[in-house]
């Protein structure tokens, strides 16, 4: 086992992770040593597939809007569950984000008196999106990815799979990593690290989200003694291509987008009829399959029910100038001609407002609220609280970057003020030998009566999608908890590829391994949660319940088992409303 020691590691090389990378080499000024771990190669993170844009107050005295009404819609969005206090940071940072990223390259659209393009998002008061036509996250990547690369402190390592975070103490001491390319098992010993690694999409078959993104170091996080808050609230994108999944943007409704019925009907008048299309996801999300269970949907041959994307009405320059990817992914993926045909659409698993639970800056947190010294968590893979119960479109990547950022800048000051790091010592190299052993001698090993981590995954997503989907109820859930646990008690997968090198097998019963205890979380937090609100909406319990449920949950791993506990939400401003669009 080869050990590598470094000053600051971060997992994950999305948004999130390489701007806290850039962040934390500007900080230092290049005095601290880097490392960015990424199961895949790294510019194939998922943050690449980002469409829409990114949300900030760029010109408030020529559009009206305000950090202020920034800040309410996003709380408004959140149904009331995000910390008012964290919504000021996200405010506030974004428009400096946005700039940053200006000044380092990103060709954001523009206006033709030069400022730069912000189009409408759900949820929203006022236009308040930049964006890169329809194909933002790939130019924010591109452009972070080639800033890494003017700093020599800063290593990339591709397709190395994070198996283990260390901790002892209440502090970070470093990962184990799989080294996909050689075949090799490495200890990565550090100061510092920062856990970007996006969310779980993948825990459900249907979703807008890469097959990376399977959220497995969330389940390690809980096994090393961190706590995972929020979990219970799943996004449903309104607009995913049937049958694929692939997203459709919501800059398409942005851009004046309509949806319809098979009746030709503009139907969301009935759900959002001040906002109609431009609703937040989780109303328009659940118009859309009310429309199909009440027979107003189309049939596609693969028995999906879905509405119609119409954006004929838009014109062929302005399509082609705007969102010019929609048109290419419509045609190659549906075989549809936006111009003449409406697009095939329906909810898919889009993203997990919940994650690593951290205080507003990133600092990860244990469940009784102590800071595990050394460690931050950022992008979606984090729970900062700015999106509680439902995320507004595009203050995602205003997240990623924002925190990015901060927990670079926190962690480079970290390094920089902790003195220098020794030698390991032999009780932590024997932890991370132990994890060798499990991965290589015990994982690796051919099991010929476990099941293999394929089977378990297609059960997994099916768990989920059937109990744990947009419209909920407690006996459903009751049912699909009974289920998840007697798949829980699987600890080993039939991995039949023996070798070491490129074994994608092994790499997919890590994955489904950690997929596990997470998508307990989820199902454990929902039952729970006797309310609607947000993302969350159960059938037996259909309203908001603001005197028993204004409170975040908090999953945990005690002896073996799933803890909850709840914390408070902070309200600085706000308070709750009923939400009308």
């Amino acid at each position: 086992m080869e050990v590598l020691k470094y000053d600051l590691i971060i997992v994950g090389s999305g948004i999130a992770g390489l701007r806290a990378a850039t962040a934390a080499a500007w900080a230092s000024g290049g005095r601290i040593s880097i490392a960015i771990l990424s199961k895949i190669q790294a510019m194939r993170s998922h943050s690449l597939s980002a469409e829409g844009g990114m949300s900030a107050v760029l010109y408030p005295d020529k559009t009206g809007d305000s950090l202020e009404l920034h800040a309410y819609d996003t709380v408004k969005g959140s149904d009331f569950l995000a910390d008012q206090d964290a919504v000021q940071i996200l405010v506030e940072y974004a428009p400096k984000e946005v700039r940053y990223l200006e000044r380092i390259g990103v060709p954001w659209s523009r206006e033709p008196d030069g400022r730069i393009s912000q189009r409408p998002f759900g949820g929203m008061s006022i236009p308040r999106t930049t964006f890169a036509a329809d194909k933002t996250g790939f130019f924010i990547m591109s452009t972070l990815f080639s800033e890494t690369r003017r700093f020599d402190n800063i290593n990339v390592y591709h397709e190395h799979f994070v198996t283990k975070f260390i901790i002892e103490d209440g502090e970070f001491r470093g990962v184990t990593a799989y080294d996909l390319k050689r075949g090799e098992f490495k200890f990565f010993y550090a100061k510092a690290g920062i856990i970007a690694t996006g969310g779980a999409g993948r825990l459900y078959r249907f979703t807008t989200t890469a097959h990376s993104t399977t959220g497995e170091t969330l389940g390690y996080a809980l096994r090393a003694g961190l706590a995972i808050k929020d979990m219970e609230f799943v996004q449903w994108h309104p607009t995913a291509l049937v049958p694929s999944g692939i997203l459709v943007s919501e800059a398409a409704r942005g851009e004046g987008g309509y949806l319809i019925n098979k009746e030709g009907e503009r139907f969301m008048k009935r759900y959002a009829p001040q906002r109609m299309e431009l609703a937040p996801r989780d109303i328009v999300s659940r118009a859309i399959l009310t429309e199909c269970m009440e027979g107003r949907g189309f049939q596609h041959e693969s028995g999906m029910c879905y509405v119609g994307l119409d954006l004929r009405h838009l014109g062929e320059e302005k399509i082609n100038r705007r969102i010019p990817f929609i048109r290419e992914l419509a045609h190659k993926y549906a075989g549809i001609d936006v111009l003449s045909e409406p697009i095939p659409v329906r909810p898919a698993v889009h993203y997990t407002m919940g994650g690593i639970h951290t205080d507003t800056w990133g600092r990860v947190l244990t469940a009784d609220g102590k800071w595990v010294r050394g460690l931050w968590a950022a992008g979606e893979a984090a729970a900062v609280s700015i999106h509680g119960a439902n995320r507004l479109g595009s203050n995602s990547l205003s997240e990623c970057s924002v925190w990015g950022r901060l927990t670079g800048e926190q962690a480079a000051k970290y390094v920089l003020e902790t003195s220098r790091l020794p030698a390991p010592d032999g009780k932590l190299l024997d932890v991370a030998k132990g994890e060798e052993s499990r991965i290589f001698d015990r994982l690796l090993h051919k099991e010929q009566n476990a099941p293999s981590p394929y089977e378990v995954k297609k059960q997994l997503n099916d768990i989920m999608e059937e109990h744990f989907g947009p419209f909920r109820h407690g006996s459903s859930m009751a049912e699909g908890l009974a289920k998840l646990k007697k798949l829980r008690e699987f600890s080993s997968f039939r991995v039949v590829d023996s070798s070491r090198v490129y074994n994608q097998n092994l790499k997919d019963a890590l994955e489904v391994d950690g997929m596990l205890d997470l998508a307990m979380v989820v199902g454990i937090g929902a039952y729970a949660r006797s309310e609607s609100r947000g993302a969350h909406y159960r059938l037996d319990y259909p309203k908001r319940d603001d005197v028993n449920w204004l409170r975040h949950t908090v999953a945990y791993m005690y002896g073996g088992e799933l803890k909850l506990l709840y914390t408070p939400v902070t309200i600085t401003k706000w308070q709750p409303e009923e939400r009308r669009y």
